[in-house]
C-alpha cells in the first residue's frame, strides 16, 4: 500500500472543525468519491474532529491518500493528548456520551467508515483512525 500524508491540521477551535471538514471534502472530491462516499467521510471527520476538540481538549488530524489493490482511499488519523477513554466499549455504544452530546460520535464514525481503529490510554490521550475506500 502506498500512502502519502497530504495535510495535517491542528484542532483547537470550532473553526478548526469546519476547516477539517472542508479539507476532507476537498480531498474526497479530488479523488473522485461519489456524493454518498463524500458525505460519509465528511460526516465521520466532523464527528471525530468535534470529539478531538470537546473530549480531547484539542489535537490534530492527518489526512492521507491511500493507493493499493483495493483502489483509492482516504485515511484520517485524529490524535489528542486529553484524558483518554477509560472504557472504549462503552464509548462506542450509541447513546453514550461523556458530555452533553448526542452520543453518536465514535459509533457513528465507525459505521460511516470502511476501516476503524481506536487506541486510548486514560491520562495519555486517544488516537482514532478511519479509512473510507472509493466506491466500497
Amino acid at each position: 500500500m502506498k500512502a502519502t500524508v497530504s495535510e495535517t491540521f491542528e484542532i483547537h477551535s470550532s473553526e478548526d472543525v469546519v476547516i477539517v471538514r472542508q479539507a476532507v471534502r476537498r480531498h474526497a472530491v479530488q479523488l473522485g468519491f461519489n456524493l454518498v462516499d463524500q458525505t460519509k467521510i465528511v460526516t465521520a471527520a466532523s464527528e471525530l474532529a468535534r470529539n478531538t476538540l470537546l473530549h480531547g481538549g484539542g489535537g490534530r488530524v492527518s489526512i492521507e491518500v491511500l493507493l493499493d489493490t483495493r483502489g483509492t482511499g482516504l485515511k484520517l488519523t485524529f490524535i489528542d493528548e486529553g484524558p483518554g477513554i477509560p472504557d472504549i466499549a462503552l464509548a462506542m455504544k450509541d447513546g453514550y456520551t461523556s458530555k452533553n452530546g448526542m452520543g453518536l460520535g465514535l459509533g457513528g464514525a465507525k459505521r460511516l467508515s470502511n476501516e476503524f481503529e481506536i487506541d486510548s490510554t486514560p491520562g495519555q490521550g486517544s488516537r482514532v483512525a478511519i479509512v473510507r475506500w472509493k466506491g466500497l
